[in-house]
C-alpha cells in the first residue's frame, strides 16, 4: 500500500465513453482510457484491506491489492505477472467483466467509490503487450493429448492451463474462428476482435492446435473430427449454451423476429469481412426495433441497432424494474447488487419498460409490423416458490419491424460420458459471466491433470 491516504484524497475516476454522436457512427470500442499518471493515481486508492473481499468476489481469485500496488509504483511488468498468475486473459475481463471485485470493494461499501480494478486490469495488460512482457512459453511435453471441444472463454482457459502443464492440446471449434461468445456474441464496440486474435496467435505459438468448422456430436463421442477418441487421454466439453430461450406466442414465424445472437453474430461476421445476401441480412436500418429481454445481450442489441441506423429502439423486460441507486437492500454488500444498470448502449437512446408480457407478434403479408404487449404485476405465491404473474391494464401494441429475443439461454443436458470426459463453463453450469466460464475452465484443467496423474499411478 504505497499511499495509505490515497483513498481519502483521491476520488474514483473512470475513463468514460467516447461521445455518443461519435461512437454510434462506427463499431470501434466505446470505452476510453486514462493517461498513465491518472491510472497510477486510481491504483493508489486500493487500501490493501486486511480482509480483501475483492479476492472473495472474483471467480478467478484475482488479487487486486497486489497488482494495484505494483501499478501505482510504475512496476508494470510486475503488475502483469501478478495479474496473469490468476487470470489467463485479463485483456478480455478488463473490457467486459462486470467487476464483481469492485462491487465487493470496501470502498464501495463506505463511499460507493470502489477502486477501478477492471480499468486498471485492462491498462496493465495493454502495457504488457505494448512493452513486450508477454512472450510465448514452450513447456516441456509430457506425451499426453487432450481434446477441448469449444473455443469459447472456458475452452480457451482450460486449453491454456493444460498446455502450460505440458499436455498437447487440440481445440475443436464448430465456428470458423475462436472466441465463442467473445467473438460472435459480444459486439466489437465492447471488445475489438483484434484483441482475441492477438491472444489466439500466442496460444498457437505456445503449441495449442486449433481446428475450426469441426462439428462434434456429443451424443456419440466415438470419434472427434475423424479422430478416434482413444487417441486422446482426456476430453473437455466447453460448448457453452447454444440454445436460446424462445418465445412461443402467435406470430413467432413472422419475418422480422430473430434471436439476439442471430443479429449479433452476423454483424460481427460482416465486420470480419463475411458477406451475406440481402435475404440473409438482418438489419435494423430504418426500422422500429423491439428488444425483448433486459440483460446484457439485450443491451448489446440496442447498441448494434443504433449503429445499423435504426429508427427507434424499445426494450421490454417481464420482470420488475431493479432498484435504482448503488445499494440493493435484498442483496447487500459484499454480494453483487441487483440494481438498475444503464449501459453505454442505453445512453445512446432507448425506451425501457419493465413488467411487460409479450402476447402476440403482429404482421402483414408475412412480415412483422408490431407486437401486442400487456403490463403485468407479480404477486406472492401462497404456495411459495415463483411469484404469480397477474394482468394489469389493457393490452397495447408497440410498432416494430424487427424484434430481437434476448431472454437468455437454456442450460444443456448431457448424456453419461466416460470417466475421462469433463464438462466446463456454461456447458456445465448454464449461462453466466465470461469470468466464471474462465474460472471453470481453469478448475476443470486441474481436475483433468489430477485424473491423469491418478491413472499413471494405477
Amino acid at each position: 500500500m504505497g499511499n495509505p491516504k490515497a483513498f481519502l484524497e483521491i476520488h474514483r475516476q473512470e475513463a468514460g465513453y467516447r461521445p455518443i454522436h461519435d461512437r454510434i457512427r462506427d463499431f470501434g470500442e466505446v470505452e476510453q482510457t486514462l493517461n498513465t499518471r491518472e491510472r497510477k493515481l486510481q491504483a493508489s486508492r486500493c487500501m490493501d484491506c486486511g480482509v480483501p473481499f475483492c479476492h472473495w468476489a472474483c471467480p478467478l481469485g484475482n488479487k487486486p491489492p497486489e497488482w494495484n500496488d505494483a501499478l501505482y509504483h510504475g512496476e508494470w511488468e510486475k503488475a502483469y505477472r501478478l495479474l496473469s498468475a490468476t487470470n489467463p486473459f485479463p485483456e478480455f475481463t478488463g473490457r467486459i467483466c462486470p467487476a464483481l471485485c469492485e462491487k465487493a470493494c470496501v470502498l464501495n461499501l463506505i463511499e460507493h467509490e470502489a477502486t477501478t480494478n477492471r480499468e486498471d486490469e485492462a491498462a496493465i495488460t495493454e502495457a504488457a503487450f505494448r512493452e513486450g512482457y508477454i512472450i510465448p512459453q514452450h513447456p516441456t511435453r509430457n506425451g499426453k493429448r487432450i481434446a477441448v471441444i469449444g473455443a469459447g472463454p472456458a475452452g480457451l482457459a482450460a486449453a491454456n492451463e493444460l498446455n502450460q502443464m505440458g499436455y498437447q492440446v487440440t481445440v475443436f471449434e464448430k465456428a470458423e474462428n475462436a472466441g465463442g461468445l467473445l467473438r460472435y456474441g459480444i459486439p466489437n464496440f465492447k471488445l475489438n476482435k483484434a484483441i482475441i486474435d492477438r491472444r489466439i496467435n500466442i496460444l498457437e505459438e505456445e503449441g495449442i492446435e486449433f481446428r475450426f468448422n469441426a462439428e462434434i456430436c456429443l451424443d456419440n463421442l466415438e470419434s472427434i473430427d475423424n479422430q478416434p477418441t482413444s487417441s486422446f487421454h482426456a476430453i473437455i466439453i466447453a460448448t457453452g449454451t447454444p440454445t436460446a430461450r424462445d418465445l412461443n406466442v402467435p406470430g413467432r414465424e413472422l419475418k422480422g423476429v430473430h434471436f439476439a445472437l442471430e443479429l449479433l453474430a452476423q454483424q460481427n461476421r460482416v465486420l470480419a469481412g463475411m458477406e451475406f445476401s440481402k435475404e440473409e441480412r438482418i438489419t435494423a436500418k430504418g426500422k422500429d426495433v423491439l428488444v425483448i429481454g433486459g440483460g446484457d445481450t439485450g443491451s448489446d442489441c440496442i447498441g448494434t441497432a443504433h449503429r445499423q441506423g435504426c429508427k427507434s429502439v424499445t426494450q421490454i423486460e417481464i420482470m420488475p424494474k431493479p432498484v435504482e441507486g448503488p445499494v440493493d437492500p435484498n442483496n447487500p454488500w459484499p454480494n453483487f447488487p441487483r440494481t438498475l444498470k444503464t449501459t453505454s448502449s442505453h445512453e445512446e437512446g432507448c425506451t425501457r419498460r419493465w413488467n411487460i408480457n409479450t402476447l402476440e407478434f403482429l404482421g402483414q403479408d408475412g412480415k412483422l409490423t408490431g407486437v401486442k404487449i400487456q403490463e403485468i404485476d407479480w404477486q406472492p405465491n401462497p404456495n411459495g416458490g415463483r411469484p404469480l404473474m397477474v394482468e394489469k391494464g389493457k393490452a397495447e401494441v408497440i410498432k416494430a419491424e424487427l424484434v430481437l429475443l434476448a431472454m437468455g439461454f437454456i442450460k444443456p443436458e448431457h448424456p453419461q460420458y466416460p470417466e475421462n470426459v469433463f464438462v466446463c463453463g456454461d456447458a456445465a453450469n448454464g449461462a453466466s459471466l465470461v469470468v466464471r466460464a474462465m474460472a471453470s475452465g481453469k478448475q476443470t484443467a486441474m481436475k483433468v491433470n489430477q485424473y491423469l496423474k491418478m491413472k499413471n499411478e494405477e
